[in-house]
């Protein structure tokens, strides 16, 4: 059965796995940069390659992230229509619900 803490808790997980997201999506931007940089500036090839390496270690991790962050969604959903059909209260119900707004805004953006 579903409870406040368990939805406290995928709520949580929801917002750190959005969090990593945005970290790795800016670090790609970073790394993506700098390799752009060592390009203008005529890099070692040896070091530019290293940096492309980096470069594609970061984008691969984006990926990942998203398809974690749709599991802890659909999980998180779940948890909150069980809820909501036992007639539970609380302020955790609010948080999650701006919270699957926001993830789900960032899916819809990045589909457009």
């Amino acid at each position: 059965m579903a409870t406040l803490r368990n939805l406290k808790i995928k709520t949580a997980t929801c917002k750190r796995i959005l969090k990593e997201l945005h970290s790795y999506e800016k670090e790609v931007e970073k790394e993506a940069a700098k390799t752009a940089d060592m390009k203008d500036k005529g890099a070692d090839p040896y070091d530019l390659k290293q940096q492309e390496n980096v470069l594609a270690e970061s984008r691969m991790m984006v990926p990942d992230c998203r398809k974690r962050l749709e599991a802890a969604l659909a999980d998180l959903k779940g948890t909150l229509a069980e809820l909501k059909e036992s007639n539970q209260q609380g302020i955790e119900i609010e948080e999650t619900d701006g919270i699957i707004t926001e993830v789900e805004a960032l899916f819809q953006t990045e589909e457009d």
